[in-house]
């Protein structure tokens, strides 16, 4: 890897990131790299004006914050193939984060980096658009939605909690309709977050495939599902008289659908790289920590594993 140019994202309003991000600038400028830093967060979002601005390609994003942080940088950079190394500064879960433990002797990591002494990790990433009417109008009438962790359809109101209703199809087929609060269409990725919570499926990111998961269904029959990740979900809202039916992606709000309206689901063309330092890495240890997997209530030893 080469360290010319670099981009540098800190936690808005967090001091430690804001804290590790100078001290990394400092140290890849003394080494002639150019760097762009600024803050990420709900109302900072830095991406657009960096990649505006440069001429030559980027090498690399060096993300300080938590997991929304590493989510944000990714939507907004993976179509320019730029990888990110996402470091735990200020965040709390940690599940795409090198933990700030690694990055304790930064120069080091500057070193690895340019002998390539790393792995990447690349993620599956989802992309949507609105589109009019039936299947047959195959002209997208809004742009481009990528999300890392999942696409939700789900209502939004600040005063009411609403019911929603909506209609699934998967490559053209009508599988189902769904009352409730909303449905979950989620990566590899992302089935370790609002898809778990919502009793859906966790899958190893190495897959590629779509879990879609009903959001609280008025029905005991409405079941999360796995599909091949070639496929096409379209979700129409019925009934929205008061016209709430919102796309989400990654938990950020995207568009508005109206009845009449379809939002096409697929696996992006794009993927998101991730840059791992840590030489024991394993995806299993990261579930059982973040998830404090607590095991059988009585634990008993395998003294046939030598």
């Amino acid at each position: 890897m080469q360290l010319k140019q670099v981009i540098i994202a800190h936690k808005a309003d967090d001091l430690i990131s804001k804290r590790w991000a100078e001290q990394c600038a400092q140290q890849l400028q003394k080494r002639g790299c150019r760097v762009l830093m600024g803050p990420t967060g709900v109302k900072d979002n830095p991406y657009p004006v960096f990649l505006a601005s440069v001429s030559q390609s980027i090498d690399l994003a060096v993300v300080l914050g938590g997991d929304g942080a590493a989510l944000t940088a990714a939507r907004h950079l993976s179509e320019a193939h730029i990888p990110i190394l996402a470091v735990n500064a200020g965040g709390h879960l940690g599940f795409l984060t090198e933990p700030l433990e690694t990055f304790t002797n930064s120069e080091q990591v500057w070193d690895r980096l340019l002998e390539d002494r790393y792995a990447v990790q690349r993620r599956m990433m989802l992309q949507a658009a609105l589109f009019e009417g039936n299947r047959t109008n195959l002209e997208p009438m809004s742009d481009r939605y990528l999300a890392l962790n999942e696409m939700c359809v789900k209502p939004g109101s600040a005063d009411r909690m609403l019911t929603s209703i909506l209609e699934m199809e998967i490559d053209g087929e009508v599988v189902d309709q769904y009352q409730g609060d909303g449905l979950l269409v989620a990566t590899p990725t992302g089935s370790t977050c609002y898809t778990v919570a919502a009793n859906g499926p966790i899958i190893h990111p190495g897959m590629d495939a779509i879990a879609i998961t009903p959001i609280c269904p008025l029905s005991l029959s409405s079941r999360p599902i796995v599909i091949p990740s070639g496929s096409v979900v379209s979700i129409w809202p019925l009934a929205d008289r008061e016209l709430t039916t919102k796309l989400w992606m990654d938990g950020v709000l995207a568009t508005a659908i109206w009845p009449g309206q379809r939002v096409d689901i697929r696996m992006a063309e794009c993927q998101a790289q991730f840059i791992i330092l840590r030489e024991n890495y394993s995806y299993y240890q990261t579930l059982q920590e973040k998830l404090q997997w607590a095991g059988a209530r009585i634990r008993y030893n395998n003294n046939h594993r030598n």
